[in-house]
């Protein structure tokens, strides 16, 4: 309730004690001694961060903003509202980031990346990382780390290895752009972006965090000033009893385990595939039997592509998934499946697939 007394303006910034919360949150869960809480700054969610980081920092016609091929569309959306050119990438070695001569054209000025990835649940190792920081420190690019689904690891399900306090992954099992194995102990051009939205069901309080580079985010903190980006301050509070319970973290991990597991296994019982899917809160969801041209039914996948296909067969089941086509055009045999529907919505999803799988 006193948190609830709030009748003069919030710091942009974030009091001291929630930086300072951040910075231990990162310590303890995320396998990072080292973040400066002076690098530290809340956002109000990350959405309005990944769409507005381009323009913050100062790019615009005639800059690159690379993002993974199979992505959130935000990033796609925060290039073209800076007046940047949105570029999806598909590695460090594709033509898309300069395997020619580098010029200001075909080298980014910021690349995100996104681990554990929406909408793939895509885990990226520490070496894969490490790799992508040399590479855009020996090029001047800015690396924006979009790491919101972290504390949703699935790679040691249902063993005692990978698990920690309260039962949740051990510490940096998912590894942060910031972790001192990939940044060489520097986070110099590196930014970290994190929600609570995922990890402690606060979607609606819209609390987030970006962290890493102090001067990066001393530039963004003086645009964010004028621009009256705060965090509100019992939002503020709300963060900070938020990073310092891993209880209710477990509970929330627990919950969408259980969903889980009855999703994929009765999908995978009805003839669908599940890829990647190491992390976060959805199944990366193909039918079995396509070929890498889509396959399927062809005279409607000419159409409308398999992916719209799969929609349409699961709405025929009463249940609502997203084409993959949504993510970018390497998403198009697929459907994202979320695990965010209520516990009864999912049992129902898995007794209808049970159905559909033995021929009803």
């Amino acid at each position: 309730m006193a948190a609830a007394d709030a009748h003069g303006y919030p710091q942009t910034w974030g009091t001291p004690a929630l930086r300072e919360a951040v910075a231990a949150w990162f310590a303890r869960r995320r396998g990072v001694p080292d973040v400066n809480p002076d690098g530290v700054l809340p956002t109000v969610g990350s959405k309005e961060l990944v769409a507005w980081l381009p323009t913050l920092l100062g790019a615009g016609p005639g800059d690159v903003v690379a993002f993974p091929a199979l992505a959130y569309p935000t990033y796609d959306v925060g290039a073209r509202l800076a007046g940047a050119s949105p570029q999806p990438m598909r590695s460090l070695t594709d033509d898309s980031l300069g395997d020619g001569p580098l010029t200001r054209r075909t080298t980014p000025r910021l690349l995100w990346v996104n681990s554990p990835s929406n909408p793939t649940g895509q885990v990226l190792g520490i070496e894969h990382l490490a790799k992508l920081v040399r590479w855009a420190r020996q090029h001047g690019v800015i690396v924006a780390s979009d790491e919101c689904y972290a504390e949703l690891d699935w790679r040691d399900e249902g063993t005692a290895a990978g698990t920690g306090i309260a039962g949740l992954p051990t510490p940096g099992a998912v590894p942060s752009i910031l972790d001192p194995q990939v940044c060489d102990g520097s986070h110099e051009g590196l930014l970290a972006v994190y929600s609570l939205s995922k990890q402690s069901n606060m979607a609606g309080y819209r609390a987030a965090f970006v962290a890493g580079d102090p001067v990066l985010v001393g530039r963004l903190l003086e645009i964010r000033k004028h621009a009256g980006m705060m965090v509100p301050w019992p939002v503020q509070q709300a963060m900070i009893a938020a990073l310092a319970d891993d209880t209710h973290v477990a509970q929330q991990r627990v919950r969408y385990g259980i969903r889980r597991g009855h999703l994929r296994t009765a999908l995978e019982n009805a003839g669908y595939r599940i890829e990647h899917s190491e992390a976060g809160l959805y199944l990366w969801t193909t039918r079995d039997g396509r070929d890498a041209d889509g396959g399927g039914d062809a005279a409607t996948d000419t159409q409308v592509g398999p992916d719209w296909s799969l929609v349409s067969e699961m709405a025929d089941l009463g249940i609502l998934v997203a084409p993959g086509s949504f993510y970018g055009a390497a998403g198009g045999r697929y459907v994202r499946i979320a695990l965010t529907a209520t516990d009864e919505r999912v049992n129902a999803a898995a007794r209808r697939l049970v159905h559909h799988g033995q021929g009803g």
